[in-house]
């Protein structure tokens, strides 16, 4: 590829350049794309203290809680289920940094587009909207029963629950859905954007090679 086509290429992203060596341009492709992927991470970054901190409240409640059998095996489900969460978000961050430029910006190009591609339209891309009610559910399940200080069974036959509690669940429940669910989609479109963003870049680096 001649330093003139990178050149062409790279004016898709930034007007302005000057003219630039052929690693230079090589660096200033690969330096962009990472900030797409980075962005991809931030999300997935954030979660991982609100794994650990979830997870230090399961065990904590589950020790004091440990004669309601209920109980403890709803914070286990969660817990199994937080821990899966926490495990592929720390894998695909580590893979991401571990992820070396000592191939042609093309072929890594094209590698992390394929990942990012399994996981935005892939299979599995709705595994998001699935898992968050489920863990939304179990986690208040655990909250609330623990101050109770009431047996899981005992909660929902109890008069503050059937008067109260539960009306509360109802009213808002599907409030918070909606909040969330309208955030992941707006945030889905954004990610889709920014994966044909890598796409167009990749198609073009294909196209002058």
């Amino acid at each position: 590829m001649e330093n003139n086509e990178l050149q062409l290429i790279w004016r898709t992203v930034n007007s302005d350049i000057k003219q630039k060596s052929r690693d230079e341009l090589d660096l200033l492709l690969s330096s962009k794309a990472r900030q797409v992927f980075t962005e991809f991470l931030i999300l997935n970054i954030t979660a991982i203290p609100v794994c650990i901190g979830l997870m230090v409240w399961l065990l904590i409640s589950t020790a004091h809680r440990i004669d309601d059998r209920l109980y403890v095996a709803n914070n286990i489900l969660l817990g199994s289920i937080v821990l899966f969460a926490l495990f592929y978000v720390i894998r695909e961050w580590y893979r991401f940094k571990r992820s070396k430029m000592d191939k042609p910006v093309k072929e890594w190009l094209e590698t992390e587009i394929n990942l990012l591609s399994k996981w935005l339209i892939g299979k599995y891309r709705r595994i998001n909207f699935y898992i968050i009610p489920i863990i939304y559910i179990l986690s208040v399940l655990s909250i609330h029963v623990y101050y109770s200080e009431l047996y899981f069974t005992e909660v929902f036959r109890s008069d503050k629950f059937i008067n109260e509690d539960m009306w509360g669940f109802i009213i808002f429940t599907p409030i918070l859905f909606a909040i969330l669910y309208y955030s992941l989609i707006k945030l889905r479109k954004h990610q889709i954007n920014k994966l044909q963003f890598l796409k167009d870049l990749h198609d073009r680096l294909c196209n002058y090679c």
